[in-house]
């Protein structure tokens, strides 16, 4: 049975396994404080990148916030793929990642804001409360042991992970096709329920990052490893807040 078991591809056994004979093995070792420090400068990265796309809205410079949050979107996703391949490059890569997620976010989330500024003007906020808030409690869950990520509860949530990934791959693919897949964006009680799914799916990820760094520290991985930690924390962050912006714009799409 594998040690480490995640939906999330940046948290594998073999990642950790490999740190442990790494050159910078001997600059100290992981540790639980250690990751949520990074990750919550991580966190500081997305927020100001975000607040910076944010305001181009208001001076009027839609242009430049469409180029950011193209910058945002397709460096975030280089950047990400060099740290899952060069994990030793993560303390060096994970904050301009954040900051080029942050680009992206806040660039996605003035359009959404935009469009529901009548129907919905506290989108943005709800979506962003609602995120902090299922966090904070997947880690109440997970700390109280309520949740335990055993080996089934890897698999289920490995295998609906990816499932949604395929789903959505092909819904993209169909899509280049003039093919339309309408519940993937409407608002019908079918696409609220598949949203609600994805979040809920999303929100579990988080337990499998929280024991992926709990059992990265208990191992003894090397002191770089606290910024992969973070990292990988992150990308479920970012993919939890945007599946309660799509689920909320759905509600908001109803009214």
């Amino acid at each position: 049975m594998a040690l480490f078991k995640s939906s999330n591809p940046t948290v594998a056994e073999k990642v950790f396994k490999n740190s442990l004979g790494s050159a910078d093995a001997s600059a100290g070792t992981m540790t639980i404080g250690g990751s949520i420090g990074k990750f919550g400068f991580l966190l500081l990265m997305v927020m100001g990148g975000a607040f910076y796309t944010w305001n181009l809205l208001a001076k009027g410079q839609t242009s430049l916030l469409q180029t950011m949050m193209m910058i945002g979107i397709f460096g975030g996703l280089i950047t990400a793929m060099i740290i899952i391949f060069k994990p030793h490059l993560a303390k060096f890569l994970a904050p301009l990642y954040a900051l080029l997620e942050g680009f992206a976010l806040g660039g996605i989330s003035v359009i959404i804001q935009t469009a529901f500024a009548q129907k919905y003007p506290g989108i943005v906020l709800q979506a962003v409360g609602l995120t902090f808030a299922v966090a904070l409690g997947m880690l109440a869950l997970y700390a109280f042991r309520v949740i335990r990520a055993t080996q089934k509860f890897r698999a289920i949530v490995f295998s609906a992970t990816l499932g949604i990934l395929i789903f959505y791959a092909i819904s993209w693919i169909l899509s280049l096709f003039h093919v339309n897949v309408s519940f993937m964006y409407d608002s019908s009680l079918l696409g609220i329920g598949i949203s609600l799914f994805v979040v809920a799916i999303a929100a579990l990820n988080l337990i499998l990052d929280f024991d992926m760094i709990e059992k990265g520290a208990e191992m003894g991985a090397p002191k770089y490893m606290e910024w992969y930690g973070a990292f990988g924390l992150m990308i479920t962050m970012v993919w939890l807040y945007l599946e309660i912006l799509k689920l909320l714009s759905r509600f908001a799409g109803r009214k």
